[in-house]
């Protein structure tokens, strides 16, 4: 086992010792909302208030997020800052719906995410790698990690989803999906008050013309594929294949065009963010640990002589790595609910009304549940110590009947991608770097994250 840097705890911003006033903490969530945490949401199981436009319960007791997650969902329903986030882009999506459709969509798409159907996409994911190692063994001078992760897991899931590429001008496409990824990763101040869906956000206004190319590229390949697969010129070769195929094992019905758009743009926004942002951390971590690199080096070296899709199975080390990544920078900007009764959790009274806060970024490092929680330390995760984790203290992809979905998606291109990325480089943080985690829609670095890539060998 490789030996941890003394002292090695990456940065974050500091918690306040109390919280922080009404203008004051609206600013701040603006900038940057993992500044508005306290020191007592890092100490305490339940803390109530903090909010002055809700009633809100930050949550980080085990037992309690069990109950409102998995026990009582129909106690504790999505909240209506979730959806009005998610909503606009991806309304018709298995991360947006609601009640009978979400329980439809999600019989009809879980077979496509199994286990055996993800390994068949290894290859393409390790088409997306190896095109990014060849990239950067051309290339001269520093490069940023969180625009090259973002490139690449979009390269990865274009791959998997269009086997046989996007219709339209490429170029014209792909900026379209980069200003969408860039849209819809921004939290409107209008969302965080409450105003009603009618009233525009800017955020999102100002792009709605920039978003046209790809909208007819999406819809242009929707209906190319269907009428392929009608004429049975096609086979269920990509996800987006598998997805018009698919029908709904009660009723035997297939998704809607709506259905089948929204969730091309769920998977591709969130699989996108989700695998960039472990990718990104990971990589930055691992420049900060010699000996964790030279592990993961020389465990991929050992492995990816395998075939692509068992591969994944045998990097153990290089996958906790990305679990204590994400740890320490959790995808996910929080998962909240919204109570529908008057109940209790934790010992603490909850008045029907209240918005239930669970922020991964804070259960992730909370002086409850683990030991120095601020230090990188990927051997948590292996053996023993793994099994002594907390399954409802440690939620990258949530938990409960609403995980995502594609959780074995993401987790498999990113074990392989790093692994692949470690086996050809070693890198190292340019000098002159100032890393800080800023939390929108994800968690990712404030600034460029420029690092000096050096082939191995």
């Amino acid at each position: 086992m490789p030996s941890i840097p003394a002292g090695f705890r990456p940065p974050r911003p500091l918690p306040h010792p109390k919280p922080l006033g009404p203008i004051a903490l609206l600013k701040t969530l603006k900038r940057n909302s993992l500044e508005c945490w306290t020191r007592a949401h890092f100490e305490q199981p339940v803390v109530p208030g903090g909010f002055p436009f809700a009633r809100v319960l930050v949550l980080s007791d085990p037992a309690a997020i069990r109950k409102v997650l998995v026990e009582s969902p129909h106690v504790y329903r999505k909240s209506a800052l979730e959806r009005r986030i998610l909503s606009p882009r991806l309304r018709h999506g298995l991360v947006a719906v609601e009640g009978e459709q979400w329980e439809r969509q999600r019989r009809t798409l879980a077979p496509s995410f199994g286990r055996k159907a993800v390994a068949s996409l290894a290859p393409a994911m390790t088409e997306a790698a190896a095109a990014l190692v060849g990239r950067w063994r051309n290339r001269g001078g520093p490069v940023d990690i969180k625009v090259e992760m973002s490139a690449l897991a979009l390269d990865g899931l274009a791959r998997s989803i269009f086997h046989e590429g996007l219709a339209g001008d490429p170029q014209a496409v792909r900026a379209a999906m980069v200003t969408f990824f860039e849209s819809a990763g921004r939290i409107d101040p209008f969302d965080i008050i409450g105003l009603p869906d009618f009233v525009p956000r800017i955020t999102r206004w100002r792009v709605r013309g920039l978003l046209r190319a790809f909208d007819a590229a999406l819809d242009a390949t929707i209906a190319e594929r269907r009428l392929g697969l009608a004429a049975h010129r096609a086979d269920a070769a990509d996800m987006l294949s598998v997805m018009l195929a698919a029908r709904d094992p009660e009723s035997g019905k297939g998704l809607s065009e709506a259905e089948v758009r929204g969730n091309v743009l769920t998977f591709i926004f969130a699989g996108q963010e989700t695998t960039s942002t472990a990718l990104t951390w990971a990589l930055y971590l691992l420049s900060q640990s010699p000996e964790w690199a030279a592990q993961v080096a020389s465990e991929s070296e050992r492995v990816l002589a395998a075939a692509a899709e068992e591969a994944a199975d045998g990097l153990r080390q290089t996958r906790a790595v990305l679990d204590e990544a994400m740890r320490l920078y959790p995808p996910i900007v929080g998962i909240t609910r919204t109570a529908i009764r008057d109940d209790e959790l934790a010992g603490c009274k909850v008045a029907r009304g209240t918005m239930v806060v669970i922020s991964p970024f804070v259960l992730h490092r909370h002086a409850l549940l683990w030991d120095d929680p601020d230090l990188f330390d990927p051997s948590r995760f292996l053996d023993g110590a793994a099994r002594r984790i907390d399954r409802y203290a440690y939620l990258p992809f949530g938990v409960g009947p609403r995980m995502c979905i594609g959780a074995g998606f993401a987790l498999q291109e990113a074990t392989l991608v790093l692994a692949t990325i470690m086996r050809n480089f070693s890198l190292a943080l340019a000098p002159g770097q100032s890393v800080t985690p800023q939390q929108t829609f994800t968690l990712r670095p404030r600034d460029p994250l420029m690092m000096r890539v050096q082939p191995r060998g």
